[in-house]
């Protein structure tokens, strides 16, 4: 029996801890595939991180090793068993309205701030010190114990899909990169465009929807929407139309003329795609101020194909609407909105869809749908559903941990976040947000609570030990 206190091992770290912290917290990994090099494939940003990680476990006595610029690791131990826990270094863009340097890693009121705070590199360095406190205890263990690094989680995971065509799989495994207490389940994932062609019939108007540009990521809800109009007319109409939406709705945005040309911009609220219903979609509602407008044919098109989407985020709009007990609801997430007259438009939707729901069927419904409304189907890619029985011994030994840790009872959790777990042969989703915090992942000043961190790496620590233990 193990009768060391993991929290005050970490507490004897927390210098330390929160300086390595910060320091990965201020290299903006951000995919750039506009400046990739062959020893860059992500940007080198996104290489920096891995770099950095990569050197603190080398620095720490740990065996790095670099797959491709596109992952890496960082092993201990010894067996024929391997644990896996997976942390992703990459983060979306820091957005727009922060009210702190996103990359400053400012420690402030028991809070750090700075993207990727929360999601993921906390958690990542939370489930590093797990292992570097049994590493610098000298406890023996009995399997080895990887700590996976990837680059592309916010994207396309890449990453880890050549990672495993390099590495071994592991024989068990957790992803820091969720909620505590476990995620048993995780709903399947479908991003696809609905792509509008530039040949669509278009009337002569006196209002012709120019562009259309809102969003930067299918699983973010965007939070800036911006659009040009070419009015024949009057545009003091057109401002006291669009200011009374605005506060209608109660919606910060602005208006600016230039002849004849309009530009509308609209401010909404970033959030998960997993849960559209936490943000306001800039681009959803700048549609439905649109739609009243008498636009031309396509632009009418375009906007009153993003409207329907008002309210409605849970596949009503193709009639797939679904749930199971197992996982909760389906979702839709419109994330990425462009339009012009020369090409036409192209709508990019994130579904996050139940682990029992028949995503063959739901995808031939989306898809007749589509064709009725002189739309295509493009670009559909998806990533399969994934959950451990509730019996599994991972589960129950994490269950443990998690209750010695904090007292209260280890729940499992289903979630619509994709998180590594689905990459990996027999794994779940295991923290580092506690119940009841506020989720900001992915949002302005996201932030992570100190004391939360450092409460997740005596969790993540024993969990180690537990499940490779001698």
């Amino acid at each position: 029996m193990c009768n060391i206190n993991w929290m005050e091992e970490v507490v004897k770290r927390k210098e330390d801890f929160l300086k390595d912290l910060q320091g990965i917290l201020q290299i903006k990994s951000v995919l750039d595939e506009e400046k990739v090099q062959p020893d860059a494939p992500l940007g080198q940003g996104i290489k920096d991180a891995l770099e950095y990680m990569l050197n603190l476990g080398k620095k720490d006595g740990f065996t790095p090793k670099n797959v491709g610029n596109l992952a890496g690791h960082l092993e201990m131990g010894q067996g024929d068993q391997l644990l896996g826990i997976l942390g992703h270094v990459d983060v979306v863009p820091e957005g727009d309205g922060w009210s702190v340097d996103p990359y400053g890693a400012v420690i402030k009121d028991g809070k750090i701030y700075a993207r990727g705070s929360s999601d993921d590199k906390g958690p990542t360095i939370a489930a590093y010190y797990g292992m570097k406190i049994i590493k610098e205890l000298g406890i023996p263990l009995g399997k080895r114990v990887r700590l996976i690094i990837g680059t592309d989680e916010e994207s396309d995971w890449r990453c880890v899909e050549h990672y495993f065509e390099k590495e071994e799989m592991p024989t068990m495994g957790f992803v820091p990169d969720a909620d505590f207490p476990i995620i048993f389940a995780e709903k399947g994932i479908a991003d696809y465009d609905i792509v509008q062609q530039s040949n669509v019939n278009s009337s002569n108007e006196s209002l012709q929807l120019q562009s259309f540009q809102s969003g930067r990521r299918y699983n973010m809800v965007p939070d800036f929407a911006e659009v040009q109009l070419q009015l024949d007319g009057e545009t003091v109409d057109m401002k006291q139309k669009y200011q009374a939406f605005l506060d209608d709705w109660e919606l910060d945005g602005a208006t600016s003329v230039n002849g004849e040309e309009v530009t509308l911009t609209l401010v909404g609220k970033s959030a998960h795609g997993a849960e559209p219903r936490n943000g306001k979609n800039a681009g959803v509602y700048m549609a439905k101020f649109l739609q009243n407008l008498e636009l031309d044919d396509a632009g009418k098109t375009f906007t009153e194909t993003i409207a329907s989407f008002f309210d409605k985020s849970r596949g009503e709009v193709f009639d797939i609407a679904f749930q199971d007990e197992e996982s909760g609801e389906l979702t839709i997430n419109v994330g990425m909105m462009n339009y012009n007259q020369e090409s036409g438009g192209r709508i990019g939707l994130n579904m996050r869809y139940p682990v029992t729901f028949d995503i063959d069927n739901g995808k031939t419904k989306i898809q007749t749908f589509l064709e009725k409304e002189n739309l295509q189907l493009e670009n559909f890619s998806d990533s399969k559903p994934t959950y451990v029985k509730k019996d599994d011994p991972l589960i129950q030994t994490l269950q443990k941990v998690y209750e010695e840790q904090t007292g209260e009872k280890a729940e499992l959790l289903s979630i619509g976040g994709g998180t590594y777990s689905r990459a990996l042969d027999h794994g779940v989703a295991f923290g580092a947000m506690f119940p009841g915090r506020e989720d900001v992942m992915h949002q302005k000043d996201e932030y992570a609570i100190v004391d939360d961190l450092l409460k997740a790496t005596a969790i993540y620590a024993q969990a180690i030990y537990e499940l490779a233990k001698a």
